[in-house]
């Protein structure tokens, strides 16, 4: 009887020491989880995670800490997730710029997202959107604004939140296809562009929705056309690139929570779990609409098989705009 009881504990603590087990899962998390945001504060990466980390934290019980690691488009926020201990607490929320650009930019990456991360779950997608400052600019629509850039003597300026993400790639071939003078302006995130833009040193954007969903709101921007297949719901009166004559423009950024590559699974599968249920929630569902993005759920794999899949395309897109980050 003795030894049985000895060897159940050994098995026990056994079980306890190996984080692959259902035991040292089962109380995950049991702490504080840190959420890695590689971009500034107030961009859609940043405004969205945070939604979903105030979600995360009511169903997992406990409160997720949002840290903004900038830089290099990401790619440091990033490094510091993928040399994170593998234990569930350190999460990052990782884009199509991750997933798919970054690569081909970068002739050194410090991370592999295939190697490196593993995903719990696609999280959201947005169009961008073309806007423009309706104090400085005087186009209504975007053939308008085409005619307007194409006669300014010294061409225009379009604002990014850094070089290679997914408005600069949409401005730079915007330009290229319809034959406007553009001059690439990066910035460190939506919270500088937006200022530029509204002072008049910047002239357009084509930029992530849920960053300029208040600002066209407010009407101190005019948007001419967002980059979705579909208008927008909230948006309703703002056409899609197609409709506004530019077709096959159809451009959208997306998201996913990723995790150090060798995170336990069952870690992985609760968090996948609490966004399933967060994506679910109707609540949830509007507040995304409202802030210009719509809330995603999917498997982990279908999450790597989605970035794998844009690749090419995005590659592309580096090489047509010259675009370069070393």
């Amino acid at each position: 009887m003795i030894a049985r009881r000895h060897l159940a504990a050994l098995g026990t603590a056994a079980a306890l020491a190996r984080p692959g087990l259902s035991l040292a899962q089962g109380a995950w998390p049991d702490r504080p989880v840190r959420m890695i945001i590689p971009y500034p504060p107030a961009g859609s990466t940043d405004v969205l995670s945070r939604i979903l980390c105030e979600q995360l934290g009511q169903r997992l019980g406990q409160t997720f800490v949002v840290e903004n690691r900038p830089g290099a488009g990401g790619n440091i926020g990033m490094d510091a997730v993928a040399k994170a201990a593998p234990d569930g607490y350190t999460w990052a929320a990782a884009t199509i710029g991750h997933f798919s650009i970054n690569q081909y930019l970068y002739s050194r990456m410090p991370w592999d997202i295939d190697r490196d991360f593993v995903p719990a779950a696609l999280t959201w997608e947005l169009p961008n959107v073309a806007v423009v400052s309706s104090q400085h600019v005087p186009a209504r629509t975007l053939a308008e604004f085409t005619a307007w850039a194409k006669a300014r003597p010294n061409g225009i300026s379009y604002g990014s939140p850094g070089v290679g993400t997914t408005p600069h790639l949409s401005g730079a071939l915007f330009c290229s296809r319809l034959g406007i003078d553009g001059t690439h302006v990066p910035f460190r995130g939506a919270a500088q562009t937006i200022p530029a833009m509204l002072s008049g040193d910047v002239t357009f954007a084509i930029d992530n929705l849920a960053s300029y969903v208040p600002v066209v709101q407010e009407g101190r921007m005019r948007a001419l056309a967002v980059t979705g297949a579909e208008r927008w719901p909230t948006l309703p009166d703002i056409p899609t690139m197609a409709e506004a004559g530019v077709p096959d423009f159809v451009v959208t950024s997306w998201a996913a929570f990723v995790a150090p590559a060798a995170t336990p699974r069952p870690i992985v599968d609760r968090m996948s779990g609490a966004l399933r249920e967060i994506a679910a929630d109707a609540r949830t569902q509007q507040r995304f609409l409202q802030a210009g993005a719509k809330v995603l759920w999917s498997t982990p794999e279908d999450a790597v098989t989605r970035g794998r899949g844009e690749r090419q395309m995005w590659q592309d897109a580096v090489r047509i705009s010259g675009a370069r980050a070393d």
